[in-house]
């Protein structure tokens, strides 16, 4: 799994955009959709589930994380990028073993 950017600078009330492609499909036939999540870190802190296959949100997690994306390509977008979502992203596949993030 690739994330792009690695670092990124932004201002409140910015758009932030984060990219991640895989090196295979990351479709899984046998549930029909794309074993695709992304997580956020803050220090000190476990991983949060913010978006799980490709585009869904968890109980809680706010419309302003939106997930996109198809077979090797996938975008997590934060509008509206506020102090309290400064964290680390990740991107995590879940179609093949090892996981990876």
């Amino acid at each position: 799994m690739t994330q792009d950017p690695e670092y990124v600078s932004v201002s409140p009330g910015d758009t932030v955009t984060i990219s991640c492609t895989s090196s295979e499909s990351l479709f899984h036939p046998s549930v029909n959709y794309h074993t695709l999540n992304w997580y956020q870190q803050k220090p000190g802190k476990p991983p949060k589930l913010i978006i799980r296959k490709v585009s869904e949100r968890p109980s809680g997690i706010p419309e302003k994380f939106q997930g996109s994306g198809a077979t090797t390509k996938f975008t997590l977008t934060i509008k509206g990028f506020t102090e309290e979502d400064a964290a680390d992203y990740y991107c995590q596949q879940w179609r093949s073993r090892p996981l990876t993030q």
